[in-house]
């Protein structure tokens, strides 16, 4: 086993320095035409992102100071969304790289032979294009013949400021065009995405038939929130653009699926305040996932209870027109909190709507075999980097949205928040309105 990790790690390790060396390579070797300054300024630039950005992640598990991590959070996350877009821009540029120098090549092949030399002119001081200036005898001096022609190997004419010999090679050119398009399209994708979170999540609104639900309950709306993440990055001040949002709804029932917080209620407590605020005519109900795991599970249930949420532990509540449950996160398996689908769902009328609380969309199957109707879920933040959708795909059974299993629902939302780098790219933050629809209706 600690020779399969070691090398997993070494792998990994390789793979960074790789990509790393190659980033350096293209933005800073590249573009220069030797060693100086600006690539050594390069290379402590990438070395010291990445020394910020292990640090914050290691002070956030580590539970340092909560000073430090706020230090530490933003330029280290922001420095590794960056380096996720630099690489690929980078990799997307081999592509432009000799389309390119083809293009210029051509260009200068037709600059230079567009104009073809006249054999006779009768302007003496007109010189015809694409040819060289007729040479000029030597003054006369002592030793030389008047008129004598210069030697080869003397003083040259300098090069016409438009001649392609006159620039930088097309090399370098190319370099620093495709490096400067890289840099350029890395931070406005990181720039707009973080914005994007920064701004508050958009509210998203779906249907969802239930063939149990009596005619009483159509149009039932339950807002939908997951993955808030507040941490050393987003704030109070996020808190309140959350809870704004979602009151703002005027929601029957709000249900807050996981990952609230990433740190402990000493440091966070204080964020998470405003969550009192939340406004719902049945209530706010909340469920742990596998980051409350991370930050002290017990004392964040005790919080939000205090806060005025309602924690569904392994349990379900009775509303007027259908049961609503929830169950613990997976990650609590570890201190024996594990989800429980017995506890909150095995003596329940079948007959009724069941609604479950769940955070990862993985424990859709055991919603299946326990008769549920609709899980709510979230976890993937719906892959909140692209490409990383295409890994959050393959790992949850949905990414984000609404799926039917068997006779059971599943709807994943792909949170408010962000975890890691505050920046969403492909994966815009929502939050979800659920309006129930009684197919008697």
């Amino acid at each position: 086993m600690v020779v399969v990790f070691a090398l997993v790690a070494l792998a990994v390790v390789s793979v960074l320095v790789t990509s790393n060396w190659y980033v350096w390579r293209r933005l800073f070797r590249d573009t220069t035409t030797g060693p100086g300054p600006v690539r050594r300024v390069g290379g402590a630039v990438i070395a010291g992102g990445w020394v910020l950005a292990v640090g914050a992640l290691v002070a956030e598990r580590a539970g340092a100071p909560f000073w430090l991590q706020q230090v530490l959070a933003w330029p280290g996350f922001l420095w590794l969304a960056l380096s996720i877009y630099l690489l690929l821009a980078l990799l997307a540029g081999e592509v432009v790289r000799p389309l390119l120098r083809r293009f210029l090549e051509r260009r200068a092949a037709r600059r230079t032979g567009a104009e073809p030399p006249r054999a006779e002119t009768t302007d003496p001081e007109r010189i015809p294009a694409a040819t060289a200036p007729p040479e000029q005898p030597e003054p006369a001096g002592p030793g030389r013949e008047t008129g004598a022609p210069r030697s080869p190997g003397g003083p040259q004419p300098p090069e016409a400021p438009d001649s392609p010999l006159a620039l930088p090679s097309r090399r370098l050119f190319v370099s620093r065009v495709v490096a400067g398009a890289a840099a350029a399209a890395a931070v406005g994708t990181v720039g707009y995405g973080t914005y994007g979170v920064l701004n508050g999540p958009s509210v998203k609104r779906v249907t969802v038939p239930l063939a149990k639900l009596p005619r009483a309950a159509h149009g039932y709306r339950i807002a939908v929130v997951s993955d808030i993440h507040l941490g050393p990055v987003l704030g109070r001040g996020f808190a309140q653009k959350v809870v704004d949002t979602i009151n703002s709804t005027q929601p029957d029932l709000i249900a807050v699926v996981g990952d609230l917080v990433d740190g402990s209620v000493k440091d966070l407590g204080p964020a998470a305040a405003p969550l009192a605020g939340l406004r719902a005519r049945d209530g706010a109900y909340f469920v742990t996932g596998n980051h409350e795991y991370f930050s002290g599970a017990e004392q964040w249930v005790e919080e939000v209870r205090r806060l005025g949420l309602l924690p569904l532990e392994n349990a379900r509540t009775e509303l007027r027109h259908f049961d609503l449950a929830g169950v613990n996160d997976v990650a609590g398996e570890e201190e024996g909190q594990g989800p429980d689908y017995a506890k909150a769902l095995g003596d329940r009328d079948r007959a009724r709507a069941c609604v479950l609380l769940a955070h990862q969309p993985v424990q859709i199957h055991d919603a299946v075999d326990h008769g549920v109707d609709l899980q709510l879920s979230g976890h993937t933040h719906g892959g909140q980097l692209w490409p990383g959708n295409l890994i959050a795909g393959a790992a949850n059974p949905t990414l984000a949205g609404l799926e039917r299993y068997g006779d059971t629902q599943l709807y994943v939302s792909r949170g408010a928040g962000a975890w890691g780098p505050p920046t969403r790219v492909g994966a815009e933050s929502d939050i979800t309105v659920i309006e129930l629809a009684s197919r008697q209706a």
